[in-house]
């Protein structure tokens, strides 16, 4: 059976193409700065979004017509593994992530849920071991179910956070038997309403207890992959822990991660957190921390996440700029964590939007590297940070000067005089290379 019959695989065609089945941009073999854009963009597809997103909001039913439903959940668990990677491989994708609910029901027990995800991934392995598609990263979803009310790790209750512990050390067992390159971390509950009954150092102290159990159970395996924190502000706790890049750099930072854990970072999120995507970018590669990305884009008139699929072309070439700056994001990748709108129902509107995203991150590569080669950005940074090369300003970064001997410079020199920044005629050319 075809999940996709209306679609063959997709090609790349050139921007003159009329066919919407087809890459307008994305040219997996073009080589870019000395790598194929397909190794520049290591594009995953999100099981979640993809797979079991229905459609439905605060406000509605859902509406996305699939084809995939058995008759029972674990027949429409096997089901949507072929679908899957039937979509993956029409995609000529190469990655993907999930978290272990998306997979598998969680049945009636924990160890039913264990099973279930075992069978599973057994269909999974040899799906990849079929087409060669690789799992870039998997997660364990400790925010859903009610038992994480008060949070997983962060949990006032003990039996929760053993409950976790068990989920995460599952997801690791998983992580091996698939080959993940990653393990990500996302604390969807880990933070708190009031302080009023809240001991925030014990929740935080706690939460690093489990990463290190984790770090250790991986090398027991030997298997351990890049552990990535995941940022996000106040949605669905009032008070994250994990609120924006510099939040989560400085855990990192106090509990001495900084060798097993880099960030996984979310354009959405970074809207949320009131940043734009390339301040979290650079924020992460300004401590060596970035690690991999989540695709997609917020809407600046809405307070939620809305996950839409990545169209602004500013926004992905200001994300690649950091990247290339950052040599790359393996073994990291770009995850399209985005659904489809709600208008957008049909199965062949996962295929293009997917489309859509991944040609929209192709034109920010071509363009981030263009900038790049003409050192567009260096330039303008180098002469605003003249002053820090020669005379004072060099003295300051060579370590030669101190308070004294800088006041008597000051004393001697009170007259500064400033240069504009020219910020809006900067902007005027940074538009010329999106044409």
């Amino acid at each position: 059976m075809s999940y996709f019959p209306n679609v063959e695989k997709i090609k790349y065609e050139g921007v003159g193409t009329k066919n919407k089945f087809a890459f307008r941009h994305y040219n997996p073999e073009e080589v870019i700065m000395g790598k194929t854009m397909k190794e520049h963009l290591r594009f995953a597809v999100a099981y979640w979004h993809t797979m079991t997103q229905d459609g439905s909001d605060p406000f509605g039913n859902p509406t996305n017509i699939r084809n995939w439903f058995g008759d029972t959940p674990m027949e429409t668990a096997k089901n949507r593994v072929d679908a899957f990677f039937e979509f993956l491989v029409k995609m000529d994708v190469e990655y993907f992530c999930f978290h272990d609910i998306d997979i598998a029901p969680e049945g009636n027990s924990l160890e039913e849920f264990f099973a279930n995800i075992d069978t599973i991934t057994d269909l999974i392995k040899e799906k990849m071991d079929e087409t060669g598609i690789k799992l870039l990263w998997n997660t364990a979803n400790m925010f859903s179910h009610p038992r994480f009310n008060n949070g997983a790790a962060s949990s006032n209750n003990a039996e929760v956070f053993a409950y976790a512990a068990a989920q995460v050390k599952k997801g690791l067992d998983v992580s091996k038997k698939l080959g993940g390159e990653n393990y990500v971390f996302w604390g969807g509950r880990e933070g708190y309403e009031s302080l009023l009954n809240t001991d925030m150092k014990l929740e935080q102290d706690n939460i690093a207890r489990l990463f290190k159990m984790a770090i250790a159970y991986g090398e027991k395996i030997g298997h351990k992959p890049q552990f990535l924190l995941e940022p996000k502000p106040k949605e669905p706790s009032k008070h994250q822990y994990d609120f924006d890049a510099a939040t989560t750099v400085a855990f990192i930072q106090k509990y001495g991660l900084e060798g097993d854990f880099k960030l996984n970072l979310e354009a959405n999120h970074a809207t949320l957190a009131g940043h734009t995507f390339e301040h979290e970018l650079n924020v992460a590669r300004c401590y060596e921390a970035l690690g991999s990305i989540d695709a997609n884009q917020g809407d600046l008139l809405l307070g939620w996440d809305t996950d839409e699929f990545p169209t602004n072309v500013m926004d992905t070439s200001l994300a690649m700029y950091e990247i290339l700056e950052n040599d790359g994001i393996a073994p990291g990748g770009i995850n399209f964590d985005a659904k489809v709108r709600r208008s957008s129902f049909e199965m062949d509107d996962l295929v293009l939007a997917h489309i859509a995203g991944m040609d929209t991150y192709a034109r920010g590569l071509k363009v981030a590297a263009k900038l790049k080669e003409d050192r567009f950005l260096d330039e303008i940074k180098e002469e605003r940070y003249a002053s820090y090369t020669i005379g004072i300003g060099k003295n300051i970064i060579d370590g030669k000067e101190d308070l004294e001997t800088l006041t008597t410079y000051a004393l001697e020199n009170d007259q500064v005089e400033l240069e504009s920044s020219h910020l809006e005629y900067v902007k005027s050319l940074l538009n010329d290379y999106l044409v």
